[in-house]
This record gives C-alpha cells, structure tokens and sequence, in this order.
C-alpha cells in the first residue's frame, strides 16, 4: 500500500484521525514514536523555528527541504501545510504541488486566503485552481493525492457558516479530498457541516474544542492541533531559560 493510498484509508476509516503536527525532524519522529499514525506539517511552527512569522515569508524552497526531511525519515504518511501555494499564480502553486509530492507526502493543506491582503480568494479562481491541482496530480501519477481543501471564512467573516457550506461543497465538487474549516467550533454548525458536505471534515484545536472523542460524535474525521504544540513548546523553553538566569543554578534541568 502507498502512503497516498494508507491515507486516504485513515480518511474512511470509522475512527478520527487525530493527526501529529510536526515542524522539524525531531518533533515529527516524537510524534510517530507515541503513535500518531498521520503528521501534518505547520506551517506556523515551521516558520517560527526558522525565526519567521507565518504567512509564506520562508522561501519555499527552505520549507520544501524541511518537508522532505520529515518525509525521508518517517514510515508514516505525511501531509504538507504549504498555505496557500507559495505563489502569485496557478503554474507556480502547481509546481509547488508536484514537488511537494515528489518528496514524499501523501497530501497538502491549500487555503482560500489572501496572502498579501484580507480576504478569500474568489470562489470561482479557488474552485479552478483546486481542479487545476487535481488533473495535475493525476497526469503525473499521483491519482487520489489527498487534497485538504482549507476555507478560512471562520477567521475572516461575521457570519461564515452558509458561506462556508457553500464553499466546502464547491470546493469537494472541484477535487478536494477532505474538508479544513479551522475556526468552526459550534456543535450545531460542525453537525451541521460534516451532514452537508459529502467529504471528510477537519477541525482544528482551540480552547473548547479539545476533545477527540466528542468532534467523533459530531461526524468529524479529522482533527490537527496546527501549531499549539509547538507554541507551548516554545513557552516551555523561555520559561525555563529565565529560570537559568533567575537562579544562576541548573540543579532543576535534571529534577523529574
């Protein structure tokens, strides 16, 4: 079975996916160490280690040898997170594609977002470039190449949930595999979502949206925790190396 084909499998399967959100080599290793059966890379978490904020500021080419590290060293499938294509038009985000599934991942997040301004793209462009995405996968022999359709209309509308139904479908009926809408958080409006549109859905963590167990009941398939695993991290690291030069004393790196 090929990574394309074992994660489409943790797709359709009666069980979420709870899938490990990795930035570099190591936090990717750990994941698949206690189990996660799926990394996805953040793209928030990649740029931060590199010293970036978020928002394809990396070149792409430094994040795509990140990707491929990751790809090269773990048995698991992996999922790129490249926004929203690294690019100003359709030939270079497609390209940008291939050579993501080129080094290996079985997948790739592609947001409707602007990146040089507020806003979505137009649902008609994005719906073209998605098919776009699509028939170029499939001619260079990446048929069922999982493509994560990510809609930003909760972080960037008053009133997103009928425009995200709307878009969600249009975007699976252009190609997408499965479905990202992080920001949905309403009970109601995530039932209501994984009921209408006829693709995996994919919600991402966020303070009261933190259990496996309850988005399952809601009819959610996929479930990423982006980049709060490496912000605490982070936090923990600072935390601690102002301990260092508080207490001039080390004597607590090595407590349990």
């Amino acid at each position: 079975m090929t990574k394309i084909q074992e994660f489409n499998e943790l797709h359709s399967s009666q069980e979420l996916l709870f899938i490990g959100n990795a930035w570099d080599l190591l936090s990717a290793l750990t994941l698949e160490k206690v189990g996660f059966k799926a990394i996805g890379t953040t793209s928030w978490g990649i740029a931060n280690s590199l010293g970036y904020a978020d928002g394809e500021l990396i070149d792409f080419e430094r994040h795509l040898g990140i990707i491929q590290t990751i790809t090269e060293n773990v048995k698991i499938p992996v999922s790129a997170d490249i926004e929203a294509g690294y690019g100003e038009d359709s030939k270079t985000i497609l390209e940008n594609i291939l050579r993501a599934a080129d080094v290996g991942v079985a997948g790739i997040n592609i947001e409707d977002s602007l990146k040089k301004q507020k806003g979505l793209r137009k649902l008609n462009e994005h719906c073209h470039l998605i098919s776009e995405i699509r028939m170029a996968l499939d001619n260079h022999g990446y048929k069922d190449f999982y493509i994560n359709a990510r809609t930003d209309t909760y972080f960037q509308m008053e009133n997103p949930f009928f425009e995200t139904i709307k878009r969600t479908k249009a975007y699976v009926e252009s190609g997408a595999s499965g479905i990202f809408v992080p920001g949905l958080m309403d009970d109601d409006e995530i039932k209501e979502i994984t009921l209408n549109v006829n693709a995996p859905i994919n919600v991402l963590s966020l303070p009261g949206l933190t259990n496996c167990n309850k988005l399952k009941e809601l009819g959610v398939k996929r479930f990423s925790f982006g980049n709060a695993l490496s912000d605490k991290i982070l936090s923990f690291l600072e935390k601690n190396a102002t301990q260092l030069m508080e207490l001039k004393d080390t004597s607590f790196l090595y407590e349990d």
